[in-house]
Formats: C-alpha cells, structure tokens, sequence
C-alpha cells in the first residue's frame, strides 16, 4: 500500500479490477486549404459521493489531475494519419477512493465551421489496459455529432474499478461538453 489522496492505495491491483489504461485516438489531417480538424480526449472524474454531480476535476490536453493519475501522455492539434496521436493515460490502481467515475469522451474543435464525426476521415478510438483491448470505435454510431463519450469506469463497493462502453452523442462544443458528459441521461 502507498500513500495517496489522503487514504491508502494497492501498489498493484494483483489482477483485479484495473490498473492503468489508455484512450488512445486517431484521425487524419484536413485536406488541404482546410483549417485543422482538432479533436480531444476528455475525462470528467467525480465524487464517490455524487456519482452523476458536477465533476470535481475535468483533465484534457492542456491539463492533468492533481495527482497525476490522470494525464495525457500524447496530443495532435491537427492527426497525423499515422495511426494513434493522441493518449490519455488513467492509473486507476492508484486513483484515490474519494472518486467513484470517470467519464471519458471525444469532443471536436469547432473552430474553422461546425464540424462532426461524419467530416472526419480515418477517425477511430481505442480503449486498452496492457495488451487487452476493451474498446475500438471508429465513430459511426455517433457520425452527427460533435462529442460523444466513449466509456466510463467504476468503482464497485469493494473498490475494485470496472470499465463500461459509453457511446453516446452531444452536440456540443468542448466547454459545454465537459459539463453535459456525465449526465444519467
């Protein structure tokens, strides 16, 4: 055990629950003459008291969690084309018990004219611990769109922390978003 948040976390979650996972995500440039297609990963934690509240902290590519468990490790303002450019890394193993949920999303820059995930090309999210992939999606569900969250993870009454698949469409922009995401709706 190690100090952390003001209680006790495992070292290692010894094959229980999960440890640390990345969202990773892809798209390919603008054509040219375009303005940049910018998208982002985006993480809402919140309370384990107030599971569907306002989140106590928001991390995306110009921010990280207080304390370090939720950070990204990769950012494109702009894809690549050469695969997954952007990464979010969450060390749920080492996540404080005050946090219940996080909520992770995709929103799209809306800079450069209302864009969805229909206009983006090659588009496509990968959610993974280690080796074991527990979400691919490449948007089509959500392809009217300009954020969508894509999975949320949870605190069970034993601690342990379990991932579920969150596809669900907003039309927002990344400000609004981050308040709307973690709805029950």
């Amino acid at each position: 055990m190690v100090r952390c948040g003001g209680g006790w976390c495992p070292v290692s979650n010894s094959g229980k629950g999960l440890g640390k996972v990345e969202v990773r995500l892809k798209w390919d440039p603008s054509p040219l003459g375009e303005p940049p297609r910018h998208l982002d990963i985006i993480a809402t934690t919140y309370s384990a008291d107030d599971l569907h509240g306002r989140p106590v902290y928001v991390v995306h590519y110009d921010s990280r969690s207080p304390d370090g468990t939720i950070n990204m490790s990769r950012h494109s303002r702009t894809g690549m084309g050469f695969g997954y450019v952007e990464v979010m890394t969450l060390e749920f193993d080492r996540l404080a018990p005050t946090y219940g949920r996080v909520v992770v999303g995709v929103a799209i820059h809306q800079d450069g004219g209302p864009r969805t995930f229909g206009d983006m090309v090659n588009a496509g999210v990968l959610v993974v611990e280690g080796y074991k992939e527990l979400l691919a999606h490449d948007f089509t569900a959500v392809a009217d769109s300009t954020a969508t969250t894509v999975a949320e993870f949870t605190r069970d009454g034993s601690g342990t922390w379990e991932f579920h698949e969150l596809i669900r469409g907003f039309d927002s922009d990344p400000l609004v978003f981050t308040s709307e995401m973690g709805g029950s709706g």
